[in-house]
């Protein structure tokens, strides 16, 4: 059975973006504080190195939002091809939800950007097709996650926790009812504490 993770960094108040996300902005405002451990700050450790590794481990296929991909609203910018250049950190097949369709954008790598208009189940369906057995990445932003914790397909969730206050912006769990993780290995430095839980079996 595929396993699927999810790997998030998150304010002390539950933000995992920044409000006013934009062109300029694709984190939001003061998203980018969110993320030192893992962009080269001088404090990261050990600690942040290994929870960097979970983040980059390779999965067979990825889920993510629209925001996620762009910050375009209503018809797609035929020049639009996500946030990361010519050679994404993918290299496996995405799902990008959306309610625009749009043909595949195939990029350097080994990542092909596929258009699911149809919702997250079948977002989802073909993620697990797609990845035949070397598992799946929920990548965010909050709406996705929101959306398989409600379908409860997550195996293992990682929370980044950035000793930061967002105060606005997109906030992780929100309209989320319960929370069936436990946690089964924490690491910290002083830019953030990483925290790894599995779900809860049984």
């Amino acid at each position: 059975m595929t396993d699927t993770t999810c790997h998030m960094s998150i304010s002390l108040d539950g933000y995992v973006a920044g409000p006013e996300q934009s062109l300029a902005d694709g984190l939001g405002i003061r998203g980018r504080e969110l993320h030192p451990w893992h962009m080269g700050d001088p404090c990261a450790n050990d600690a942040d190195r290994l929870a960097e590794s979970w983040l980059m481990r390779p999965r067979g296929a990825y889920v993510m939002g629209r925001n996620m991909f762009g910050p375009i609203r209503g018809e797609w910018e035929e020049d639009w091809r996500g946030w990361w250049g010519e050679e994404p950190p993918y290299r496996a097949p995405v799902f990008v939800l959306t309610h625009y369709p749009q043909e595949p954008i195939e990029m350097r790598g080994g990542s092909t950007f596929h258009f699911v208009t149809d919702g997250f189940d079948a977002a989802y369906a073909q993620a697990v097709a797609a990845a035949d057995g070397r598992g799946v990445d929920i990548a965010g932003g909050a709406s996705t996650v929101r959306q398989a914790l409600a379908a409860d397909v997550i195996d293992e969730l990682v929370l980044d926790v950035a000793p930061v206050l967002l105060g606005a912006g997109e906030r992780l769990f929100d309209g989320v009812g319960s929370f069936g993780f436990e946690p089964v290995e924490a690491l910290h430095s002083p830019l953030a504490a990483h925290i790894r839980y599995r779900r809860v079996v049984g």
